[in-house]
């Protein structure tokens, strides 16, 4: 594939702004990392409880394959990167090759704006093409704006992992939602 994957627009207050889709190089970690840590502090998306640094993704980026497991780059107007998107393996077994756990992170001047509806409809879309024929997703179950985002594209319950999750000494459980795509 090449660099450039797709343009897409999303509308945003009566204006049509556009994102490109790419595929993510090693350069993209600091900003990739920095979008992550946006979320650290609300304790909703991250898996993380402290910031992180890039070097600690890098083990991660690299059992990333654009043909099969792609990291994807959301660029506004070619130049800011808006948000990402990863597909990873699934339990990391032959036998579940066909299926590929999403990870959608949108920096926060471009979240509730269509952008994380944009990069999931392209990867539902895609998802073929990589040899995946279901995706899933990993939510914390008070994570309700993801849970919305998956469930409005066609994502149903696939299993509920109860008080798996401990953030801040409090158990939380995780939502697993999927959805068959091939």
């Amino acid at each position: 594939m090449s660099d450039m994957l797709f343009p897409v627009s999303a509308e945003i207050s009566e204006v049509t702004m556009n994102f490109y889709f790419r595929n993510a190089t090693v350069n993209d970690l600091p900003a990739m990392v920095r979008i992550y840590n946006e979320t650290v502090p609300s304790r909703q998306a991250a898996g993380d409880l402290e910031p992180i640094k890039p070097e600690s993704m890098l083990a991660w980026f690299h059992m990333h394959d654009p043909r099969s497991r792609p990291i994807w780059i959301a660029e506004f107007a070619s130049e800011k990167i808006a948000g990402w998107l990863s597909f990873s393996d699934f339990y990391g077994r032959p036998i579940y090759r066909s299926t590929a756990e999403l990870s959608i992170y949108v920096d926060s001047a471009w979240r509730r704006q269509g952008l994380g509806r944009q990069l999931l409809t392209r990867a539902l879309e895609c998802a073929p093409s990589f040899g995946v024929e279901a995706l899933l997703g990993f939510v914390l179950a008070h994570n309700a704006p993801s849970l919305k985002l998956f469930y409005a594209l066609g994502f149903k319950n696939w299993g509920r992992l109860p008080r798996v999750a401990k953030l801040d000494g409090i158990a939380k459980d995780v939502v697993i939602v999927g959805r068959s795509v091939g």
